[in-house]
């Protein structure tokens, strides 16, 4: 029986026909593509962040007399950045030690006694009972006073201020986003089929888009896993010591150079 032409498609004309379609269906590799080029020179977009930064919150409920230091400001390791109205907790502090000086005494009288055969050791160890409980109320007063002011951990710059002086803040209320620009560091989404070609040590070039001047940085580390969505890989890069004028959040591009 003769078959009709019209049911045969030529081999190649199917498959020029699909191609486009099997590739439309595969966006994610398209975009590694890319992102990848095949030359020698790869390329990636990554950004600056600080390893030291930090959001400052109260640990006691107050009222705040004092913040020394306003948004863009430098401040030193220790500074005071916070200052809140203390003296309810000043007053409780000197009363606990008031009692505590008061249990010492009385032990101190219960021991003499005890010497005489006075009073027995019970009474002796109910007043040393007393007076550990009046040290351990002193002890958390002490703390809470401490906790009156919010001093740098680092040396650094305030990003913003959450609350102002003369506020009244709750427990754990942000106060502060301060960060330390002299650790900063490069964080860069690469595609995981580098993953064999990049390791720690290794040399790139960082172009900040705010300066363009291209700066020499190294792999620190690489991320402890692979993204299932993206297929990238988290990867830490130091910036050289002399790099002036960086600031945290800048973004820019990575050229990596295939080794030869």
């Amino acid at each position: 029986m003769p078959l009709r032409s019209s049911r045969l498609f030529p081999v190649g004309l199917l498959v020029l026909t699909l191609s486009p379609l099997l590739q439309a269906q595969d966006p994610l590799l398209d975009a590694l593509e890319r992102a990848e080029p095949t030359g020698a020179e790869r390329q990636v977009r990554g950004v600056l962040r600080a390893r030291d930064q930090a959001v400052l919150s109260s640990e006691l409920p107050g009222r705040i007399v004092e913040m020394p230091f306003a948004d863009g400001e430098a401040f030193a390791k220790g500074d005071v950045l916070v200052r809140f109205d203390c003296s309810a907790y000043q007053a409780q502090l000197n009363a606990a030690q008031a009692a505590a000086r008061a249990t010492r005494e009385e032990l101190s009288h219960k021991k003499q006694l005890a010497a005489l055969n006075s009073v027995g050791r019970f009474e002796v160890a109910l007043a040393e009972a007393r007076q550990a409980q009046a040290q351990a109320e002193a002890q958390v007063y002490q703390v809470q006073v401490k906790r009156c002011s919010v001093s740098a951990p680092f040396a650094g710059r305030v990003v913003q201020r959450r609350a102002q002086p003369h506020e009244s803040v709750a427990n754990g209320a942000p106060l502060l986003d301060v960060v330390d620009n002299g650790t900063l560091e490069i964080y860069l989404l690469i595609p995981s089929s580098w993953l064999s070609r990049v390791q720690p040590g290794q040399r790139f070039d960082f172009t900040p888009d705010e300066t363009g001047e291209p700066l020499e940085a190294r792999v620190k580390r690489l991320g402890a896993r692979i993204d299932e969505g993206s297929q990238t890989l988290l990867l830490i890069g130091s910036l050289p010591e002399k790099a002036d004028g960086l600031l945290s959040g800048m973004s820019g591009s990575a050229r990596f150079t295939e080794a030869p």
